[in-house]
């Protein structure tokens, strides 16, 4: 486990992303620091998981920047929302943590005996030891959350993205993963993670962006997500017009 992190912060700058000439993100410029814990909030169709995937560069600007300062994004664990990933795969559990270093390692690598001893801690973190043999898609909602835990605890990563990472799972087994974010937040890991749950991330998240394809507020979880700020976020999705023309800000 890395106990010093030398990232300096996660920039972003004017930031626009589209889906057919349309802004999922639109000019969004803001700053996540090194070592923070911020609540992505937002709308349905707000651009929350569109920012992420970004973040994570597994999508490209169309206009602005993010800035990645002191690190790359071989240092960034993503967890994906469970919709998002076909748990039809004929995939074992230990192999889905192992994909975790397919990034460094690459998909054919052989894993060394101190990989394999990773990913029974890993997995025994989460509360899953003695599935290493089981398939993926005889895990309920709750294991399977689990396990995509234990995959982010064996990449070791500096920052960490979740999204949505408490849908459809269990009280116990939220509270549970809460307590690993709380210690990954005390280790000064970044973390951003996109939620709902608006009460959650005024009592348990710090910091906060609330989004609704622009930038509404960000700063302290409890002075962001007001009930004006939360009113506005929703009527701004809400007018939101898919066919409008694409915008041009700042182009001359």
């Amino acid at each position: 486990m890395k106990s010093v992190f030398t990232t300096t912060g996660i920039a972003i700058s004017n930031l626009t992303v589209t889906y057919d000439r349309h802004p999922a993100v639109h000019h969004l410029s803001a700053v996540l620091k090194t070592g923070s814990l911020t609540a992505l909030i937002g709308p349905n169709g707000a651009g929350k998981t569109t920012l992420l995937e970004t973040i994570a560069g597994l999508r490209t600007p169309n206009e602005g920047c993010i800035s990645l300062q002191g690190f790359c994004t071989d240092d960034i664990g993503y967890l994906p929302q469970q919709s998002q990933i076909d748990r039809s795969f004929p995939m074992t559990v230990r192999d889905l943590v192992a994909s975790g270093f397919w990034q460094s390692l690459g998909p054919f690598a052989q894993m060394t005996k101190a990989y394999q001893q990773t990913i029974t801690a890993a997995l025994a973190q989460v509360g899953l030891d003695g599935f290493e043999k089981r398939m993926i898609n005889s895990l309920s909602g709750g294991q399977f959350q689990r396990l995509l835990f234990a995959r982010l605890i064996a990449q070791d990563s500096p920052v960490l993205l979740l999204d949505e990472p408490f849908n459809a799972i269990d009280a116990k087994t939220a509270a549970e993963l809460l307590l690993l974010i709380d210690h990954w937040h005390d280790e000064k890991r970044t973390i951003v993670i996109v939620t709902h749950d608006v009460e959650l991330a005024r009592q348990r998240f710090p910091n906060s962006m609330l989004l609704a394809r622009e930038l509404i507020a960000s700063g302290h979880s409890r002075e962001v997500l007001t009930t004006e700020n939360l009113e506005r976020a929703k009527q701004m999705c809400e007018s939101f017009d898919e066919h409008s023309a694409l915008c041009l800000r700042g182009v001359a």
